[in-house]
């Protein structure tokens, strides 16, 4: 479990103003479970989604994220990795592949795996609601954002201690959301 309480450029929990709101936001609560729930919510729900509100700067770091309250979802999940790990509770990142338009071209989707005293592993993607949209946290059941559609699509079954390399260097080589929007990252995937 260490590698999913570490401290990393990305998921830089460390940093002044992710404990301060991972304090706050623990503040009363006493079981990891309302505390990921009381995290995931402040993610989903306070911090803007880039593409929906069409919104820069674009963001990586956690620190960034919180900062300047706007991120795509990997983005999204690297804080909300940060505010768990901050109040000690192991957090991980997942991915899914997606269509943007129920057709070619896939991107990748970013969410998290959180670890919980009870369940076990349990993933929920602050992504934030919208029509279309309801991801919620309700262990043991998972309520993403987006249910895989076709063939092509996937849920990717690893849990990552750090973003994937694909995801860092979009984030970090595109300087506007609709940027972004235009290079998302992707994987290939084996046949099954």
């Amino acid at each position: 479990m260490k590698q999913f309480l570490a401290v990393s450029d990305y998921i830089d929990w460390q940093h002044e103003t992710i404990i301060n709101q991972a304090q706050q936001l623990a503040e009363g609560l006493t079981s990891d479970e309302a505390i990921a729930k009381r995290c995931f919510e402040f993610v989903r729900d306070e911090i803007k989604h880039a593409w929906d509100y069409q919104q820069n700067p674009v963001t990586c770091k956690a620190s960034d994220v919180l900062l300047h309250g706007t991120g795509y979802c990997y983005a999204k999940s690297h804080l909300l990795a940060a505010l768990l790990r901050a109040n000690g509770i192991p957090a991980g990142l997942c991915y899914q592949r997606l269509t943007i338009t129920d057709e070619p071209p896939f991107c990748l989707h970013g969410l998290n795996a959180i670890y919980l005293q009870q369940h076990g592993w349990y993933r929920v993607d602050a992504r934030g609601n919208k029509q279309g949209v309801n991801a919620q946290f309700v262990p043991p059941m998972e309520q993403l954002a987006f249910p895989i559609l076709s063939p092509q699509e996937a849920d990717l079954p690893e849990i990552w201690a750090e973003p994937l390399p694909v995801v860092i260097d979009v984030l970090t080589t595109h300087h506007t959301y609709l940027d972004v929007a235009n290079h998302l990252p992707d994987v290939l995937l084996w046949d099954r």
